[in-house]
């Protein structure tokens, strides 16, 4: 055994990390009803802050609590992403396509964590952070880049496809396969919730890719902004206060199956 996969084994063999990454989900569930429900002030002309991890995270600040949540945001995603990291070394799966996909899922997913826990970092010591115009600055620097356009659509279409996952993944309800779903009543329950709250946040993210791959062919960086201009997009669809509305439902759905999650996924 490896030095990096007999860490990784002691890490997971912790009941007191366990635990702290247990909290990560919780993190999750609050981040999502936040955004959820800032989307719902949106579809219901209410909404002025971003429906996005920045938002909610500055929302969180704004409570008289605000500092040591976002400490506890910090810790809690931080030992998630490093579960993850210790999953995405421990994957052995005898298929090895199968195996390097899993790892390269665990990591994604760690560096989503990672970047959550940062945006709450920055803001806990005092930082400004504002994801949508990060997105449009970076997006002007790749589009300046030789190749950028290009670059930009692959990109794009992988932020799409990441949607397009989500949505599969509640359409199946392949996260079954990850948690230890009770019988009776509570699990009917976690598996609907599970199913809504992956195909809402699924239809954020794809529109986001989408508007990632718009920005590109138009040469607009102002067109990317992330989950908020994704969200902010619908509105403008017909009938879009209504679709926001519902995928903003949504993602308190899946805002309250992290809570699930916390409880019951394999870890």
């Amino acid at each position: 055994m490896t030095s990096a996969s007999a860490a990784a084994d002691k890490v997971q063999d912790s009941r007191a990390f366990e635990a702290v990454a247990r909290a990560g989900y919780v993190v999750l569930g609050l981040l999502h009803l936040l955004i959820g429900l800032i989307a719902i002030g949106i579809a219901t002309g209410g909404g002025g802050d971003s429906a996005d991890q920045s938002g909610a995270l500055q929302q969180v600040r704004d409570t008289p609590l605000g500092l040591p949540l976002l400490w506890v945001i910090v810790v809690g995603l931080t030992a998630l992403a490093v579960w993850q990291i210790a999953e995405a070394i421990v994957e052995r799966d005898p298929d090895a396509e199968k195996r390097w996909a899993h790892r390269a899922k665990f990591v994604g997913t760690a560096v989503a964590y990672v970047a959550i826990a940062a945006t709450a970092f920055t803001l806990a010591v005092g930082g400004t952070s504002e994801s949508a115009e990060s997105s449009k600055t970076l997006t002007a620097q790749v589009l300046a880049m030789p190749g950028g356009v290009a670059l930009l659509v692959v990109v794009g279409l992988g932020v799409a496809a990441i949607g397009a996952a989500f949505v599969f993944r509640g359409v199946t309800r392949a996260f079954e396969k990850h948690m230890s779903i009770p019988s009776g009543t509570a699990g009917r329950g976690i598996r609907t919730f599970g199913t809504v709250g992956y195909v809402a946040k699924g239809i954020a993210v794809g529109v986001a890719g989408i508007l990632f791959v718009v920005a590109a062919v138009t040469h607009d960086p102002n067109t990317a902004g992330g989950i908020d201009s994704a969200l902010r997009s619908l509105a403008g669809l017909p009938f879009g206060q209504v679709v926001l509305w519902l995928v903003g439902a949504g993602l308190v759905v899946y805002g309250v199956f992290c809570f699930a999650r916390a409880r019951y996924a394999h870890m």
